[in-house]
């Protein structure tokens, strides 16, 4: 595993909610970060206690990421630790209830 996959598996083990977006929760860089962190707010989510990854700053996370969990866009959201998708999937999850209740732990 490189640095980078090391970096971020220890981010998606060691936090609950993990974000790896463009930006911040407070100031999303594309629309599709700032979906993500709109539908995390529809679900409850405290939007300041919710580990976020802002991939700009990091290339090599920005890659890896991609690479460890073999999906090529970003945002990408981890629950406890299990990869969960992007924002598209993260919109079809909310909608059908599925990710308010991987988000509660009750999935």
């Amino acid at each position: 595993m490189s640095d980078a996959q090391t970096r971020i598996d220890q981010l998606v083990k060691s936090h609950d909610i993990v974000l790896f977006m463009k930006g911040s929760a407070s100031f999303p860089m594309c629309g599709f970060s700032g979906r993500a962190i709109q539908i995390l707010k529809a679900c409850g989510v405290d939007t300041r206690a919710l580990t976020t990854v802002n991939v700009l700053e990091d290339d090599a996370i920005r890659q890896g990421i991609k690479e460890y969990s073999n999906w090529p866009t970003i945002p990408q959201l981890y629950v406890k630790g299990e990869f969960i998708g992007g924002s598209d999937i993260m919109m079809e999850m909310y909608q059908s209830g599925e990710l308010q209740q991987v988000i509660s732990g009750q999935a």
